[in-house]
């Protein structure tokens, strides 16, 4: 195609485009007003609100269950490994089944994938509550995590499509967001030491089915109508869909994570078949998935992605981190319901300072992040870390509290808020809008994947660690102080990429800030995504000053989604 037929072809898709735009609702009024979708502030705080409410349903159910782990232990006689997955199975499903239900959402509407993840979730909690063997606790925590995987991606969209421009407005949207991860965490243990200690373990559930039956009901009257017009359920659709490459991550990351948390009771540890066979299956099913993601037209994870150093950089500093921080929860509150013999509710006020440093960190972020150096905020983030799991490691069964364990987990929020905040702002400024559901889908995939890894991996040094105790002189902190050690090597390990990473200030208003000063290098240009019925149609800005951040797509004649734009 000639380069004046080339030029003919994008102005014509770009009219088409820009029609299109103007029929769908438009979310955002100038600078940092509120958007116009919103009838009052009420609704903008409970949509916010809520929307938090569906990134923190991971780590909710997370931290309800931490405080409660040797109680459903003794309860349902779990071993080590059973209890081990009662998080892993959520942290698993939530993972690997986020960039399936992007795509989803994309298409067929988030606002319905939305409130109905929302409302199923609240349904199986109550049953999870009935639970009266391993398996049962098991699977409906796993089936949890799999309402956590739609509900969030459907968010981010629905939140990237209200506040579309970069602005203060945005970020403190976002912060709100981002604060949903730590606090969903601490409230969830405060919640479920509560319900544990006036009744028991089981009542905990129940009170996440009541608290999350409410937001869905609130969810259908707040969230707004912002999205591309939704296409039609046909076999050509359903054929866009990804499903090896689901079936792919969910199973390798699944049995890699089981070989790990088996190794400790199998008969001859790690040498035993069945365990070399998970190991070994996994490993060449994450392989599989990735060379399937190069190869297949419609990838559940685009590869292109990962092109960017910054955003790949990124994504490796946050994922060391939040790998220490998910399996350092786990394992302190553990220690203190095996070791110290705290009860539910104890266990869940030493986790107050989760909570109360996310709110402080989070509105500091929402502050700071178009202020100050992001790179700086990430070294900050990945210092805390550093300084926390040493306090943990270095703990004796008799050392104080406030000593050691409170400043921890000070360091413990400040390193996970702040580089979830700045990874959080960079992944939604990188994306192209209409597949912002993808990039909130890849980004918490890590993370949850990472945390059922760092699990996983974690319970054979556990294991292997208390054998070897058992054999000789008891140390009853030994085994917990091991698993502190591998978090530090994370981010020791996440401290050194940090060199590379080339990022300024986020989240300004586009008309405040040159080209190239919002800590992104270059835009990174979205594969063409092969029409089926109806091309997916993407606004295109008006440029201010600067470039739009959103890149024209090529023509519709173009089918191979890896190509890259000459």
């Amino acid at each position: 195609m000639s380069s004046r037929e080339e030029q003919e072809e994008a102005t014509s898709y770009a009219a088409r485009s820009e029609q299109s735009a103007s029929e769908r609702p438009q979310a955002e009024v100038p600078q940092n007003g509120r958007p116009e979708c919103f009838r009052s502030a009420v609704q903008e705080i409970l949509f916010v609100l809520t929307a938090t409410m569906a990134i923190s349903m991971a780590s909710f159910l997370a931290g309800s269950t931490r405080v409660v782990t040797s109680f459903i232990q003794k309860d349902l006689n779990m071993t080590n490994a059973q209890v081990t997955w009662i998080v892993a199975s959520s942290t698993l499903t939530s993972g690997a089944f986020l960039l399936f239900f992007g795509g989803v959402a994309d298409i067929f509407g988030r606002k319905f994938l939305f409130i109905i993840s929302m409302g199923v979730f609240s349904i199986l909690a109550l049953g999870a509550g009935f639970a009266t063997n391993a398996i049962f606790i098991d699977i409906f925590n796993g089936l949890l995590g799999l309402c956590s995987a739609a509900a969030v991606p459907a968010a981010v969209g629905i939140l990237g499509a209200v506040y579309q421009k970069p602005s203060k407005r945005k970020n403190r949207a976002f912060a709100c967001f981002s604060a949903g991860n730590p606090l969903g965490f601490a409230f969830g243990s405060i919640s479920s030491g509560i319900a544990t200690n006036l009744f028991n373990w089981r009542a905990s559930f129940w009170f996440i089915a009541l608290m999350y039956l409410l937001f869905t009901v609130i969810a259908i009257f707040t969230i707004p109508n912002v999205e591309q017009k939704k296409e039609k359920i046909s076999l050509a659709i359903l054929k866009r869909f990804d499903f090896l490459g689901a079936i792919c991550i969910i199973a390798g990351f699944g049995v890699f994570a089981s070989s790990f948390t088996l190794a400790g009771d199998a008969p001859h540890g790690w040498k035993t078949d069945y365990v070399i066979i998970l190991l070994l299956t996994g490993v060449a099913l994450i392989v599989g998935f990735v060379a399937w993601e190069s190869f297949f037209k419609n990838p559940l994870m685009p590869l292109w992605v990962w092109r960017d150093r910054n955003f790949s950089l990124t994504m490796g500093i946050l994922l060391l981190g939040f790998s220490g921080f998910t399996v350092s929860g786990f394992w302190l509150s553990l220690y203190y319901q095996r070791v110290l013999h705290l009860s539910a509710l104890s266990v869940a006020v030493r986790f107050l300072p989760l909570a109360i440093g996310g709110i402080i960190i989070n509105i500091i972020a929402a502050l700071v992040l178009h202020r100050v150096s992001n790179k700086l905020l990430v070294i900050v983030g990945a210092v805390s870390y550093v300084g926390a799991f040493i306090l943990l490691a270095l703990q004796k069964e008799t050392t104080s509290y406030w000593a050691m364990t409170f400043p921890a987990l000070v360091l413990l929020v400040i390193g996970a808020d702040l580089e979830y905040n700045v990874a959080n702002m960079y992944v939604m400024s990188t994306l192209p809008r209409h597949q912002q559901s993808i990039g909130g889908g890849i980004f918490n995939t890590g993370i949850r994947l990472c945390g059922t890894l760092g699990l996983g991996i974690t319970t054979a040094i556990f294991d292997a660690v208390y054998a070897e105790q058992n054999m000789n002189v008891t140390d009853p902190i030994k085994p917990y102080g091991s698993v502190y050690w591998f978090s530090l090597a994370c981010a020791a390990l996440s401290l050194g990429l940090i060199p590379w990473l080339h990022l300024g200030t986020q989240g300004h208003n586009e008309k405040d800030v040159p080209a190239g000063e919002m800590g992104i290098e270059a835009p990174i240009e979205a594969p063409v995504e092969a029409p089926v019925e109806a091309p997916v149609e993407a606004p295109i800005e008006a440029p201010v000053e600067a470039p739009v951040e959103a890149p024209i797509e090529a023509p519709i004649e173009a089918t191979n989604p890896l190509e890259e734009k000459k």
